[in-house]
């Protein structure tokens, strides 16, 4: 390919990476590799979460076999590539105050009996004077003027899907920049035209090609991968036990043996990922969520 562009994985350093994280950067990686693409990892760490985890997260990805083609990159330390966004969208009248709380926009949108996700529009069209009461209350959040309705895009995985677009925060009332911005930002900026994630995000993307158009950049191509669920149906996280490569190693299980079972998960053979890599049709994936039992087999 004569301009390959980039795949990521682009983790939140919470804490300890789980099973359903490791897969997914698995599939990220594979989708990256299968077309030419540059493999890159970026630290979310926007909410300056524990620093130990970003150390503990980069050596379990490499520990299963992933590797990265340059210097991982924090987004905390983009503030001026995000600075520079939000003043375009700004003077091009992109921007609105918002002085809602979470619990104003649930009620707001309950009465309306519309999907709670979605901001109810309360602060859109305040006037000048509302506007300088509200700010002698509370500090504005800066939303997305967005102009509503929907977008189209087909996702590898999901197939053509049409989403509602949201007037999401882009940066907070503690002026920290929000998440929607900086992860369209920084994926422009790194040139980045494939993005796999879990399929939890699938509603977060039509809001962010959207943003992407209104700021001048060309939207990625998506795949959607679906989750690990835990055996009560929701999400994998701690509580459903051994989920991490730390714990899982306390009951006898190497990091490449969790690698082959993560790989048998998603039918593909087991050994170095470059052996997966040969066998890897994205067809062939599967399409339904992997339902972690507790052990791994």
């Amino acid at each position: 390919m004569e301009n390959p562009g980039a795949g990521r994985y682009a983790p939140s350093p919470s804490g300890d990476l789980h099973l359903g994280n490791l897969r997914t950067a698995i599939l990220a990686w594979l989708f990256a590799r299968n077309t030419g693409r540059r493999f890159l990892l970026r630290v979310e760490d926007l909410d300056r979460v524990r620093a130990r985890a970003e150390e503990s997260q980069l050596r379990d990805l490499a520990a299963i076999g992933i590797d990265w083609d340059e210097t991982p990159v924090r987004q905390s330390e983009r503030g001026r590539l995000h600075a520079a966004a939000l003043e375009s969208l700004i003077g091009a009248g992109r921007t609105f105050e918002c002085f809602c709380t979470r619990r104003d926009i649930a009620e707001a949108s309950s009465a309306a009996h519309g999907p709670v996700s979605l901001y109810p529009g309360t602060c859109r069209q305040l006037s000048d004077e509302q506007r300088e009461e509200r700010r002698r209350e509370r500090p504005a959040a800066l939303r997305f003027l967005s102009g509503g309705g929907t977008e189209h895009f087909t996702d590898a995985v999901a197939g053509d899907r049409v989403g509602p677009v949201d007037d999401v925060v882009l940066r907070r009332n503690d002026g920290a920049v929000a998440y929607n911005l900086a992860v369209v930002v920084d994926d422009a900026a790194q040139g980045i035209d494939q993005v796999v994630r879990g399929d939890d995000l699938l509603p977060s993307t039509p809001t962010q090609l959207r943003l992407g158009h209104v700021l001048g950049f060309a939207p990625p191509s998506y795949v959607h991968v679906p989750l690990v669920l835990g055996p009560d149906g929701r999400r994998l996280a701690k509580r459903d036990g051994a989920v991490t490569l730390e714990d899982l190693a306390t009951a006898g299980w190497t990091a490449e043996r969790v690698r082959d079972s993560l790989l048998r998960s998603l039918g593909l053979p087991e050994g170095p990922l470059e052996r997966a890599l040969t066998a890897f049709e994205p067809a062939s994936l599967p399409r339904n969520p992997w339902v972690f039992s507790g052990t791994l087999s």
